[in-house]
């Protein structure tokens, strides 16, 4: 089964810089988007008739907003965390007989850390529910998850500690996920890989140089690291200031 996770930063844009060509190259089973910076009806993929489609639009324009693209039929269809959903539209939750696959973009602390309270409160409600998904049945769980989690993952590492993305408190929050029983699937099969990044910023030159960071993930339940196949981060990969990341996973259950 191969999975696609994509940030296209505003999917009208990356729809004229190629996203039609890089989806049906990717073949993928499941293919999922965020910030798709979109409202009902501003756009239509035609996809063809194997991918049924699933959109949660934010409230507010022009922000926010994630999708799914899947061949796989789900049992179930959840937008949000809460019963009453959420305004900004950043979770997707499909549940098919043996796992379940949720898409998230996360909220971004903001560069003067005014939304990190928010953040981090958010972040426990999302590792509740995923636990609580995770008693049932296998978890796979991707998207911008807007935190370099060590080192590693990022290039400059010194200069950016305290920063919305790096703060210890947005890393100690994916470590406390990780613990409760969940493994980042890049770093599990090339936990020593250097210099490789889904996130640059539009500064001249930055991704030319590659000074990135990693902050798009595939998350999978513990139990399921043996059935990992490979996990890939497509840097080549343009449309957007991020570049799809893409998980190979055998069969489960």
């Amino acid at each position: 089964m191969k999975l696609v996770s994509w940030n296209v930063n505003g999917l009208r844009a990356c729809v004229n810089k190629g996203f039609l060509d890089y989806f049906k190259a990717s073949d993928a089973d499941i293919f999922c988007i965020q910030e798709t910076k979109l409202q009902e009806g501003q756009l239509s993929l035609e996809l063809g008739e194997e991918y049924a489609q699933y959109w949660n639009y934010a409230e507010k324009k022009g922000y926010s907003g994630t999708a799914i693209f899947t061949r796989l039929k789900p049992v179930s269809v959840r937008y949000g965390m809460e019963e009453d959903g959420e305004p900004e539209g950043r979770i997707i939750t499909l549940e098919f007989e043996t796992f379940y696959f949720i898409t998230v973009y996360t909220p971004n602390a903001r560069r003067d850390l005014s939304r990190l309270p928010f953040r981090l409160e958010w972040e426990d409600r999302f590792r509740a529910y995923l636990q609580q998904l995770d008693s049932a049945k296998p978890v796979i769980v991707c998207g911008d998850l807007n935190v370099a989690h060590q080192e590693i993952d990022l290039k400059n590492a010194k200069s950016n500690m305290g920063n919305s993305g790096f703060t210890m408190e947005e890393r100690g929050k994916m470590t406390d996920l990780l613990e409760a029983g969940f493994i980042d699937t890049f770093r599990h099969l090339y936990p020593d890989r250097e210099n490789v990044y889904s996130w640059w910023s539009y500064m001249p030159k930055v991704r030319e140089r590659n000074v990135g960071w990693r902050i798009d993930y595939f998350l999978a339940s513990s139990r399921l690291g043996s059935s990992l196949i490979d996990a890939e981060i497509a840097c080549d990969v343009m449309g957007s200031d991020h570049c799809p990341v893409v998980l190979t996973i055998g069969e489960i259950g």
